[in-house]
């Protein structure tokens, strides 16, 4: 019998196409949204080794963009403003509003800190899980930027992702069929056109974000040893948590860092938002 795809969270339609978000917790506790890195298949599992450890404390909200977890392959642009406006819209289409805590990992940095200057109110605070910003991509060139592209295009042809592990599926908190399911969203989803296009755009979106300038407002950063990164990520984060005031927890771990260090974050998420008012 062949394996269906079959999601746990709720559908919003965005110019006419399914965008999935998955929602856990009281709709009167403070708000934390998870934005995905670039590439990640299936970010309502991939998150969820973190997020099951705070739902009794807030309302969790993870966001699925075009090409990413059961959201639709939609080619939609894929500057700044629109990935940002998107995530805003389907946000209000399902019936949620801010003040938002936002928490994005890798290259959604890019869009938190951008929401944050587009939409201020929106924003009460950040919680960066190795997250990038404006100068992580001031060495990157656009020759660089094609070669990774054609890399992704070669690994989808050869159908590479059927074999690789992308995820943190054989630990703790899933089962069976959320196994099943991030297997299927593997095969499905790896290397998409959505993938290709936010990679095609990210030094444009990069210097628009840092165009517009600092932001202000209460930021708790992780940060992983960089060495799945790049080379001056140590760096930018120390300077990033500089430009922020914010505490920077460094972690001898991998880039997706949740899924190695879910206790120590969840307990400073814990002790950070507890500090705030953001309701």
């Amino acid at each position: 019998m062949e394996k269906k795809l079959v999601n746990n969270g709720e559908f919003v339609k965005i110019n006419q196409h399914n965008i999935h978000i998955y929602i856990k917790g009281n709709v009167d506790k403070p708000k934390i949204v998870f934005m995905s890195g670039s590439g990640t298949v299936a970010p309502v599992y991939d998150f969820k080794i973190l997020y099951e450890k705070l739902v009794d404390e807030f309302r969790v909200i993870v966001i699925e963009k075009f090409g990413y977890g059961y959201s639709d392959i939609f080619e939609t642009p894929c500057d700044i403003d629109t990935l940002v406006s998107i995530q805003k819209e389907a946000l209000k289409a399902i019936g949620e509003t801010g003040p938002y805590i936002l928490a994005p990992h890798s290259m959604s940095g890019l869009e938190a800190i951008r929401w944050k200057q587009k939409y201020p109110s929106d924003v009460c605070a950040i919680i960066g899980l190795d997250m990038s910003t404006p100068s992580t991509y001031k060495n990157w060139t656009y020759k660089e930027v094609a070669k990774r592209i054609k890399t992704m295009k070669i690994l989808r042809r050869l159908m590479i992702h059927k074999i690789m592990n992308v995820g943190p599926l054989n630990g703790e908190c899933f089962t069976s069929e959320e196994i099943e399911q991030h297997k299927l969203l593997r095969n499905r989803n790896a290397f998409n056109i959505c993938y290709i296009n936010e990679a095609k755009a990210v030094l444009k979106n990069a210097d628009i974000v840092e165009r517009d300038g600092n932001i202000e407002c209460p930021a708790l950063l992780f940060s992983s040893n960089g060495k799945q990164t790049s080379k001056n990520w140590i760096e930018e984060q120390q300077r990033f948590a500089s430009i922020m005031n914010a505490k920077l927890i460094r972690f001898d771990c991998g880039h997706y860092i949740h899924h190695y260090k879910s206790e120590e974050i969840s307990n400073e998420i814990k002790e950070f938002i507890n500090d705030l008012n953001c309701r």
